[in-house]
C-alpha cells in the first residue's frame, strides 16, 4: 500500500522547492501547491519546479491553485491523501507589505488558517510552518530567543507571522493539533529569491552597477544556507511535538512549538558584500542609503531549542555558502 504524500504549499517558491526536492530524494511522496504569482519573475519559479519534477516515477504531484481560496484548495485537494504538512507558501517580503498590505493578509492570514483548516479536519500528524526572524521587532534582545516576547512587529509582514504563531497555539489548544513554527533567519543559497540581498548584490556588482548599502552598513544578519534550512525542517517535520501537557519550546502547554532556525551566527553586512565581491572578483560601487521603513537593525538566532530537540546544527559558514550562491548564480542566468 503506498504511504500517504506530503502536502508542500510554496512547492515553487526558494525553501519549498529544496524542501520538495530533499523530501523526494529520501523516497517521499510530494503535493505541492503554490499560486505562482508575479512578485517575481515567475520563470525562477517555473525552473524550480522542472528540477524538483526530475523525479523519475511521479512522486511529485504539483497543483497550481491559491491554498487563500479555501474553496479552490479543498476542491484541487479532493482524493489526494496526505498526512503530515510543510507550510511555507506566504506572501514574502517586509518592504513589499508597506507597499501591498492587502496582500499579506490574504496569503498570510487567510491561507495560513486554511491550512490550520486542513490540518484540523484531515487529522494531520504535524504541520511544520514558516515563521520568520522579523516577529521579534524592538522587543528582543541579541540574540533572539524563542521565549522572548515578540508584542512590537516593526513591518506588517512580521505582524502576520506573529498572528500566524498565535492562531497555531488556539489550533493546537482547541484541537490538539500538532504544529511547530519555525523563525527563519535570512535564507540564502543557490535558487534565491531575486529581492533578497544576497541576489540583489550580486546581479548589481556582476553587471557593474551600484548596490544600495542602508543604513551605512551598520546592520547584521544572521544568513542561514538553504542546506541547513531544509535539514533543520526535515527533523522537525519527522519529530511531532508530544501531547503531553509539557511546556515546548515557545511556552506552548499544547501540542504546539516554536524554533529559530538560524546559523547561530550574526554577520556585518559589510563582511557578506567582501565576499560577494571575492567571489565575483569585481569591487562593488557602494552607495549608503538610511535605514528603510520596517526593517530590523541586528537578527541573530539562539537555536539552542531546536539543537535539543531534533538534533539542528549549522554546518555552512557564509564564507562556504557565498560563493556557493555567485557560482549558481552565474550558471542559471549566463552572467
Amino acid at each position: 500500500m503506498t504511504s500517504p504524500a506530503i502536502l508542500v504549499t510554496g512547492a515553487a517558491g526558494f525553501i519549498g522547492a529544496a524542501v520538495s526536492r530533499a523530501l523526494l530524494a529520501r523516497g517521499d511522496r510530494v503535493i505541492g501547491v503554490d499560486i505562482l504569482n508575479d512578485y517575481y519573475d515567475v520563470r525562477l519559479k517555473h525552473a524550480r519546479l522542472a528540477e524538483v519534477a526530475r523525479v523519475p516515477d511521479g512522486r511529485f504531484d504539483f497543483l497550481t491553485v491559491d491554498f487563500a481560496d479555501h474553496e479552490a484548495l479543498d476542491s484541487a485537494l479532493v482524493g489526494r491523501e496526505f498526512d503530515r504538512i510543510v507550510h511555507l507558501g506566504a506572501q514574502a517580503g517586509v518592504r513589499y507589505s508597506i507597499e501591498n498590505p492587502r496582500a499579506y493578509v490574504h496569503s498570510n492570514i487567510a491561507g495560513h488558517l486554511n491550512v490550520l483548516e486542513l490540518a484540523r479536519h484531515r487529522g494531520i500528524r504535524h504541520t511544520v510552518y514558516a515563521s520568520s526572524s522579523s516577529i521579534y521587532g524592538g522587543d528582543a534582545n541579541l540574540p533572539f530567543k524563542v521565549d522572548d516576547r515578540a508584542d512590537r512587529p516593526l513591518s506588517l509582514y512580521a505582524a502576520t507571522k506573529r498572528a500566524d504563531e498565535l492562531m497555531s497555539d488556539t489550533y493546537a489548544h482547541l484541537y490538539r493539533t500538532p504544529l511547530t513554527g519555525l523563525r527563519f533567519f535570512t535564507v540564502y543559497g543557490p535558487w534565491g529569491r531575486p529581492d533578497m540581498a544576497m541576489w540583489l548584490f550580486t546581479s548589481a556588482i556582476l553587471e557593474g552597477r551600484p548596490i544600495q548599502v542602508f543604513n551605512d552598513g551598520d546592520m547584521a544578519r544572521d544568513f542561514t544556507f538553504i542546506e541547513d534550512i531544509v535539514a533543520g525542517i526535515l527533523a522537525c517535520l519527522d519529530s511531532p511535538p508530544a501531547d503531553d501537557g509539557l511546556v515546548k519550546a515557545g511556552g506552548s502547554i499544547s501540542p504546539h512549538r516554536l524554533y529559530n532556525i538560524g546559523n547561530n551566527k550574526s554577520e556585518r553586512l559589510g563582511r557578506l558584500i567582501d565576499l560577494i565581491e571575492q567571489a565575483c572578483g569585481k569591487p562593488a560601487i557602494r552607495v549608503s542609503q538610511p535605514m528603510q521603513p520596517g526593517d530590523m537593525k541586528d537578527t541573530f538566532a539562539d537555536i539552542d531549542a531546536i539543537a535539543h530537540d531534533v538534533g539542528y546544527v549549522p554546518t555552512v559558514s557564509i564564507e562556504q555558502g557565498v560563493p556557493s550562491f555567485v557560482d549558481w548564480y552565474r550558471e542559471y542566468t549566463g552572467v
